[in-house]
C-alpha cells in the first residue's frame, strides 16, 4: 500500500472532491463499458420473466408457436344488432315432380249450354217423329196435297206422298244432314213371309234394304248457290226445313199399303254449327 502523501495526511476529502473523482472514474471507464455488449450467453435461462418485459414490446412474430398460453373462454357477450339483408342468391335447381294428389270432390253441375253438334231425330214408318234429341217438328209426313194440275194433266195430289218434311228450327245453311233407313226385321214389308234377311232373289229382303235421300229445302245456300230441291208443302219452303225421301232398294216410292206396309223408318242427324238453334 502506498503511503499517503504528506499534503493529504490528517485531511478528509471534501464533497466536491468526491464528485470530481467519481466523474473522472466514469469518464475513464466509459469506453471499456461501451465496448462490452450483453449477449444471450450472458443471460441465465429463466432470468427474464414477464414483470421485466415492457408492455407492448413483444410481438407475435417474436414468439415461437405454442409459446402463448390462453385461459378458458369467457362468457358470451350480448347479441349484436341484426345486420342488413344480404343479396338474393341464384335460383336453385328445380326439384322433382311430386306425386299426383287425390281427386277432389265433384263440383256442381253447370248451366245447360247451347245445342251443339249431333242433333238427331227418329221417324217411324207412318211418317211421325217417334224420338229425338229435341227441337224438331213435323211439317208433313207422306202428305196428300191439293191437286194443282189443270186437265187434261193427270192428278198431282200425290207428288209429295213419298216424302217426309221436318223443321229443324235452325238455319241449315251451316249444317250437313245425314239420313239412314232403319233395319226392321220384325215387320213384314214385301209379302214373302220372310223377315230374316236370307230370302233368295233380287229385292227379296225389304226389311234389311232400301234407299234414302235427304236435302235442305229450296233456298240459297251459304255459297250463294240455290239448293236444287223444291219442297212441295208451303210450310217447308224455308231455310230451317229439310225433306227425306225413303225408297225401296230399286228406287220405287214406298206406298205403305196394307198388302206390303213397305214404308221405311229412318234416322236423321244434323251436324255442324247448331248455336243458332231456337226451341219451337
Amino acid at each position: 500500500m502506498l503511503p499517503t502523501p504528506k499534503f493529504l495526511a490528517g485531511k478528509r476529502p471534501s464533497a466536491p472532491m468526491i464528485v470530481s473523482t467519481m466523474a473522472l472514474v466514469v469518464a475513464l471507464g466509459g469506453t471499456s463499458y461501451a465496448a462490452t455488449q450483453i449477449g444471450s450467453n450472458d443471460i441465465k435461462n429463466g432470468a427474464v420473466t414477464s414483470p421485466k418485459i415492457k408492455d407492448g414490446t413483444i410481438k407475435p412474430i417474436d414468439l415461437a408457436p405454442g409459446t402463448v398460453r390462453t385461459g378458458p373462454a369467457g362468457p358470451a357477450g350480448p347479441e349484436g344488432p341484426q345486420g342488413p339483408a344480404g343479396a338474393d342468391g341464384s335460383p336453385g335447381a328445380s326439384g322433382a315432380v311430386g306425386p299426383a294428389g287425390p281427386t277432389g270432390p265433384t263440383g256442381p253441375a253447370g248451366p245447360q249450354g247451347p245445342a251443339g253438334v249431333g242433333r238427331w231425330v227418329y221417324v217411324g214408318r207412318d211418317g211421325t217423329i217417334l224420338a229425338q234429341s229435341g227441337g224438331f217438328t213435323l211439317v208433313a209426313g207422306y202428305p196428300t196435297l191439293a191437286n194443282t194440275a189443270v186437265p187434261p194433266a193427270p192428278d198431282n195430289s200425290l207428288r209429295a206422298n213419298g216424302n217426309v218434311y221436318i223443321n229443324a228450327n235452325e238455319d241449315l245453311s251451316d249444317n250437313a244432314i245425314v239420313a239412314t233407313v232403319v233395319l226392321q226385321n220384325t215387320i213384314e214389308q214385301d209379302g214373302n213371309s220372310n223377315t230374316n234377311g236370307r230370302f233368295a232373289g233380287a229385292d227379296g229382303n225389304a226389311e234389311f234394304s232400301g234407299e234414302i235421300a235427304v236435302s235442305r229445302c229450296n233456298f240459297m245456300g251459304n255459297t250463294g248457290v240455290p239448293i236444287p230441291t223444291n219442297c212441295a208443302p208451303a210450310g217447308a219452303q224455308n231455310a230451317t226445313s229439310f225433306v227425306v225421301s225413303p225408297r225401296l232398294s230399286d228406287g220405287q216410292v214406298t206406298t205403305g199399303d196394307a198388302a206390303t206396309g213397305n214404308r221405311k223408318a229412318f234416322y236423321v242427324v244434323i251436324t255442324g254449327d247448331s248455336s243458332d238453334y231456337v226451341a219451337p
